[in-house]
């Protein structure tokens, strides 16, 4: 099935007309990683995203697929083990969108971590995680930890743990997941909302009626299975299945922001405790920082969560506390975002307290849902799902599946020949790109973006005209986000499909009039379309960088 914006009716109409094993309901890591497993074990299915894909939590996270060192503290020894070993394979599945990272961790006087307890802890994590030897913990005296990164608050400073995590582009992983399930078979579209469930005349649920909400009609998509992996959406969904009982959701909110290495020249990426106890991390990307995550309980949209007034302080104050010499201030955070995470709400616990840990829950009408969980467990977490639901149609259909395929199944682009083999792979591509009227440097770019589908962008430099108004590094992109990517508006584009506005904000201010007006002519835009997503993406713009002010149109820096 075709993964375009362009053919997002025929997709609908096509999903209307025919049956499915299975319906998710759900466009996040944890849904798309469930349609993967699924349709890769030989069942059929549909996915239905009422945002865009990863538009959610997804796409709002710390960006790190990584152990949760801290989880440690709370004793949840099973679930560093588990997530800690899924890291690898998310890796190697997709190492174009994920890549390790060194993690410095500073031990202070009087902190959170002390010499002793953080070498055992470390030890631990890496034999947990199945570390390998190579990338296994060292830990470092006050001048080794002062060499890794000058800018550290020296008062106090008993040394440091060095230790791996993985970085990744939680969006792009999101939606190289589901180009891999669509190009396995699967049905998937977003911007269409689940308003209703159908159910036969046992009460069982046999569908959802859904609503495309760029189009406005309204199709029945039916499948033998739901489930409901729509994160903090999970519950709103449960109401409509009349199964809210028993647990529930408690969201809490994470922010992070976004300051130009020039301002803050982070060299080495720090996990720090904080004054209050809590711990962030401070990372170097692409010739910024970010430094985050605050968590605080959240009873608002789900849907547009911003950074307060107050996260932003008490980001800066971290910063100030741990980097002295850097004197940053409200005035250099150049972009902010801000997610919501959908945890299972624990009596009397604070934010940082209750667990990440999955749970699955099935109402008595049929309906599965997931709730909780980590990226970094989006595999394992699938695993678990789609073992249900073929286990569950085995019995009542009498179909047999396929085990589990996902733990060597490369995403979409990540067919590299393996970890070790994507140096090479994206030298070779920047070398291949002059001859498609891309500079080298833009060749690289494209290929450690965009792993083994570069070739397809590449291509598309052959379809290039000046006339477009757009560079030709954009054309390719945009066409391609829009062809195989299904990016549907502006905005899709610019934060999902290549993290512009978090961390190139002034590429969009220079380029966002240019794309809007293409992507209007290349998709058949009318006006008051043209204008409905200009305005979305302008709101988008004034949310980074204002938070809660994003009322307040701050002309200069939009």
């Amino acid at each position: 099935m075709t993964f375009s914006s362009k053919q997002r009716n025929d997709v609908l109409e096509a999903m209307s007309e025919k049956p499915y094993d299975l319906l998710v309901i759900g466009g996040g890591i944890t849904g798309c990683g469930i349609a993967l497993d699924a349709v890769s074990r030989g069942m059929t299915v549909a996915l239905v995203e009422m945002q865009d894909f990863a538009a959610g939590t997804s796409s709002r996270s710390t960006k790190l697929v990584h152990g949760g060192l801290r989880y440690l503290k709370q004793f949840e020894v099973k679930l560093v083990a588990e997530v800690g070993r899924e890291r690898a394979i998310v890796y190697e599945n997709g190492p174009h969108v994920t890549t390790p990272e060194w993690m410095l961790l500073p031990i202070y006087r009087g902190g959170t971590f002390g010499k002793w307890s953080t070498s055992v802890g470390l030890w631990l994590y890496d034999r947990l995680a199945g570390v390998k030897p190579s990338e296994r913990r060292t830990m470092l005296n006050a001048r080794q930890t002062l060499e890794k990164e000058p800018l550290l608050k020296r008062d106090g400073l008993l040394g440091g743990g060095y230790y791996v995590e993985y970085r990744t582009d939680d969006a792009r992983l999101t939606i190289e997941v589901i180009k891999k399930a669509v190009e396995l078979g699967a049905d998937a579209v977003n911007y269409v909302k689940a308003e209703q469930f159908l159910y036969d005349e046992r009460g069982r649920i046999i569908g959802a009626r859904c609503r495309d909400l760029l189009g406005g009609r309204v199709y029945d998509i039916r499948a033998k299975k739901v489930v409901n992996a729509a994160g903090p959406w999970v519950d709103a969904l449960r109401d409509k299945d009349g199964s809210k009982t028993g647990k529930r959701l408690q969201l809490t909110k994470g922010v992070h922001i976004v300051i130009d290495q020039k301002r803050f020249p982070l060299k080495q990426a720090v996990y720090f405790d904080t004054p209050d106890g809590r711990m962030v991390f401070a990372i170097p990307r692409d010739g910024k920082t970010y430094v985050g995550t605050t968590d605080t309980f959240y009873n608002g949209d789900p849907a547009h969560p911003t950074m307060t007034d107050e996260d932003r302080d008490y980001l800066l104050q971290a910063i100030h506390y741990m980097f002295p010499s850097v004197g940053i201030t409200a005035a250099d955070v150049e972009s902010s975002w801000a997610g919501v995470r959908p945890l299972i709400y624990e009596e009397g616990k604070d934010p940082s307290e209750i667990s990440r840990k999955d749970e699955i829950w099935t109402s008595p009408s049929g309906l599965i849902t997931i709730a909780g969980g980590k990226l970094t467990g989006y595999r394992k977490m699938a695993e678990t799902v789609v073992d249900l639901v073929a286990k569950q149609l085995e019995k009542e259909e009498g179909n047999v599946f396929q085990p589990c395929r996902t733990k060597q199944l490369p995403i979409s682009g990540g067919d590299v020949g393996g970890s070790h083999r994507l140096p090479a792979f994206i030298a070779e591509k920047a070398d291949e790109a002059v001859r498609y009227g891309l500079t080298k440097e833009a060749g690289a770019r494209l290929a450690r973006q965009y792993g083994t589908n570069v070739d397809r962008l590449f291509a598309l430099s052959r379809q290039y005209d000046r006339s477009s108004g757009v560079t030709r590094e954009t054309f390719i992109r945009l066409v391609y986000a829009m062809e195989e990517e299904m990016a549907a508006k502006p905005a899709d584009y610019f934060i999902r499909r290549t993290g512009a506005l978090l961390f190139d904000i002034d590429s969009v201010r220079r380029e966002k009039e240019a794309v809007v007006a293409f992507m209007a002519r290349y998709l058949g835009w009318t006006e008051e379309e043209r204008d409905v997503y200009k305005k979305e993406l302008d709101k988008e713009l004034r949310r980074a960088v204002l938070g809660e002010a994003d009322e307040i149109v701050n002309k200069e820096r939009i």
